[in-house]
């Protein structure tokens, strides 16, 4: 069974935001000529890499919910300028707009069983609120109306 990560979008306001940033920067690599990947480096390596890459995916936090999520590719063992050990998660660069769920802040990513994960609002047709404005909707999933 698949084993998920979650972690929070740091920097970014909205879910618009995410899929432009990774839109943004794939044409910026294709413009290097290169091969487009969406990838984001972070601190620690998962212990539980077979689990993950077994059709795990990153859940991201934005602005205090969960609110998307990407399929995890491949987690690979890479070494930054200062000598440190990183870990550089590859993306499937579909962002999956998901159902929203509070979390509060933490650092790092953290381990998210399939179980605690929210649902793909594709799979459940939509969610009352969709066309409601971002503030508002945080607010509303904050009070549990939502």
């Amino acid at each position: 069974m698949a084993l998920h990560l979650i972690k929070l979008c740091v920097g970014v306001e909205s879910l618009e935001e995410l899929i432009g940033w990774i839109a943004e920067d794939q044409a910026r690599q294709r413009g290097l000529g290169l091969e487009p990947e969406d990838t984001h480096t972070t601190r620690m390596m998962p212990k539980r890499i077979p689990e993950i890459l077994d059709g795990g995916s990153l859940y991201w936090v934005i602005k205090g919910q969960v609110q998307a999520r990407q399929r995890i590719l491949d987690l690979q063992a890479v070494t930054g300028a200062d000598n440190i050990q990183r870990c550089r998660i590859v993306f499937d660069p579909e962002v999956v707009p998901t159902e929203w769920q509070p979390k509060r802040p933490f650092q790092g990513w953290r381990y998210l069983l399939p179980k605690d994960a929210p649902r793909d609002l594709a799979a459940i047709g939509g969610s009352a609120g969709d066309e409601l404005p971002a503030a508002l909707k945080a607010e509303l999933a904050e009070l549990g109306l939502l």
